[in-house]
């Protein structure tokens, strides 16, 4: 318990001094153009020197207010949620290190040290992951994520390293102003393209989303913090903090909108036939961190960041609750749920609250975020994003409410007999619905100068509501709602029935497409043939040089360790033979006259 404690009160610390850093940062009217910085030296090379420092600025002073606000509502949850495990000081340990780590990555004020803080990040992942490590799945999956981010990583590196070369510096300010100097845009491009395939891995972009889904081996609040609100949320994170050097690439923006696009409902279409409740929220995840890389790519800041705070709040929110739901029924299936409204009416109701929010139903959180979204992509003129995203919503809201009517107003299900929480589960859960309800007022298009005055990168707000994308968005919500209802409420239209109707589509969505399929393919079929062959070379070729030189001179020194035997006898007889050798040759020419 003790190390609950320490873990919370440094949380609630840590969250106080972030709410802190908000106030000044209003108080002094920074700007993202105007940060406040400090910074010392970390290390000294010749040619290079690379700095240690804190950059504050308002989008520094959100995402600390997420990360902490998060973290420390987990902790309190995983106060009840964890009790009697035998790695209770572990997690909380384990936790604590992701906070740190995650926190470092906020306030890193350059690329080097971003990327040192995101590779603390990734390891403190891997070890929630894969914190029941007694489980063979659990320690694939912690695998799996950890070569995932590997790759994304590795993009990432060679990206700002390229930037390096190009300006000589890691500073972000410094970058931000020398980028739009710089005439050769095919180098930006290259660059940029680099850095952004490290959110790709991070934020579980496709192609590298695989590793999201298993990471749902870890405990549950793990997938709150880390899944949901904050270490996915640092590939978004770092668009947005060096969004100058991919404004001035035209064509990596287009790649990083339609790579979020196609994550977006490529995830939803995959959650519409999954019976696992966290993992219905894991490709929910993947679809949202879609919406959001896809409007950064559309050019907006404001609107990306915007998404990221309220799902940071609606998305903890409904992994808590399906950790209340599962500490109940001790089964993550939906189908071996049901009637858990009427014994968990705390859970229920504010899980319904979270997947209202997700929905995108006015008022709530989600609803401003989400309509920010869909405005701003079609008046950037992306008309086939943004049909694509208002379809989404139709599927966001189907896929959840199947979920809730399935579980929460089912058929109860005799085989569990599910019970209400303990009060430090269910009090996180209210304070996260009371948030995913009033958070999207921050950024109301009638409050200009809310959210906007705060996080403000240069787009135009809409002060004025738009009807047209208000109405539609929120209608086909509704819609999905509806039909979740009509089918797994009602019954009126059979679940079964449409199952085998479109069995091929619902096979292969059922298996993911087959994307992990496909990459296990090539990771057997290529990867590891190719390694053979490397290997095979490696042995024979660069190996068989080498002993092959080394036993030719083995061999030549055997032969001529004969020379030098040590022995005085050997030595007399070789003189000997020479001297008569020499005799008879200068005997020859005189021999030759007679």
């Amino acid at each position: 318990m003790l190390s609950a404690l320490v873990a919370t009160g440094i949380m609630a610390t840590c969250l106080i001094i972030s709410i802190g850093i908000a106030i000044e940062v209003l108080r002094l009217g920074v700007t993202m153009e105007n940060p406040v910085e400090y910074a010392v030296n970390w290390l000294s090379l010749p040619g290079v020197t690379i700095e240690a420092g804190i950059l504050v600025d308002p989008l520094t002073a959100v995402m600390l207010i997420v990360v902490c606000t998060i973290a420390l509502l987990v902790d309190i949850y995983s106060i009840g949620y964890m009790e009697g495990d035998p790695g209770y000081s572990r997690y909380f340990s384990y936790l604590s290190f992701f906070a740190a780590s995650m926190l470092g990555l906020v306030v890193a004020n350059n690329y080097f040290q971003i990327f040192f803080f995101w590779e603390l990040v990734g390891l403190s992942s891997y070890l929630l992951i894969g914190y029941y490590f007694g489980r063979h799945s659990a320690v694939q999956a912690n695998k799996k994520a950890f070569v995932a981010n590997r790759v994304g990583d590795f993009g990432f590196l060679l990206g700002f390293f390229y930037l390096f070369l190009m300006f000589g510096t890691f500073n972000f300010g410094e970058l931000a102003s020398a980028i739009p100097a710089q005439a050769n845009t095919v180098m930006l491009t290259v660059a940029a393209i680099l850095v952004f395939i490290g959110p790709v891995g991070k934020s579980a972009q496709f192609p590298l989303h695989v590793w999201l889904p298993d990471a749902m081996e870890g405990p549950t609040p793990v997938s709150a913090l880390i899944h949901a609100a904050t270490m996915v949320a640092a590939g978004v994170y770092l668009i947005s903090r060096q969004f100058v050097l991919f404004a001035h690439s035209d064509l990596t923006l287009l790649i990083i909108a339609y790579v979020g696009g196609f994550t977006a409902i490529f995830a939803a279409s995959i959650a519409l036939v999954n019976s696992d409740i966290k993992r219905i929220l894991a490709f929910s995840t993947l679809s949202q961190l879609g919406y959001m890389v896809m409007v950064l790519g559309v050019g907006s800041v404001t609107a990306g960041m915007f998404h990221l705070t309220t799902h940071a709040f609606f998305k903890a929110l409904l992994f808590l609750g399906a950790g209340s739901v599962i500490h109940a029924v001790h089964t993550n299936s939906i189908w071996k749920m049901g009637g858990l409204s009427k014994k968990m009416p705390i859970t229920t109701w504010t899980f319904v609250i979270g997947a209202l929010s997700l929905a995108g139903i006015f008022p709530l959180a989600g609803f401003w975020s989400k309509d920010e979204i869909l405005l701003v992509t079609r008046d950037a003129g992306f008309t086939g994003l943004y049909i694509m995203a208002t379809f989404v919503a139709f599927l966001t809201a189907f896929y959840m409410f199947r979920l809730i009517f399935v579980a929460f107003f089912g058929e109860s299900n005799a085989e569990h007999e599910a019970h209400e929480s303990p009060a430090t589960m269910t009090v996180p859960l209210i304070i996260l619905a009371v948030l995913s309800v009033v958070a999207g007022f921050i950024g109301a298009p009638f409050l200009e100068k809310a959210f906007w005055a705060f996080v403000y990168y240069g787009e135009l707000h809409h002060p004025v509501p738009d009807l047209m994308v208000m109405v539609v968005s929120t209608s086909v919500a509704l819609s999905g709602i509806l039909l979740a209802w009509l089918i797994y409420y009602k019954k009126v239209i059979s679940a079964e029935k449409i199952k085998e109707t479109f069995k091929p589509i619902y096979i292969l969505l059922e298996n993911k497409y087959y994307i992990d399929e496909i990459y296990q393919w090539f990771f057997d079929k290529v990867v590891l043939v190719i390694s053979s062959a490397f290997n095979w070379s490696d042995r024979n070729l660069v190996d068989g040089t080498a002993h092959g030189i080394s036993d030719s001179i083995r061999a030549a020194g055997a032969k001529m360790r004969f020379i030098q035997t040590g022995s005085m006898q050997n030595y007399a007889l070789v003189i000997f033979i020479a001297v008569i050798l020499l005799v008879i040759w200068m005997a020859i020419p005189v021999l030759g006259g007679i």
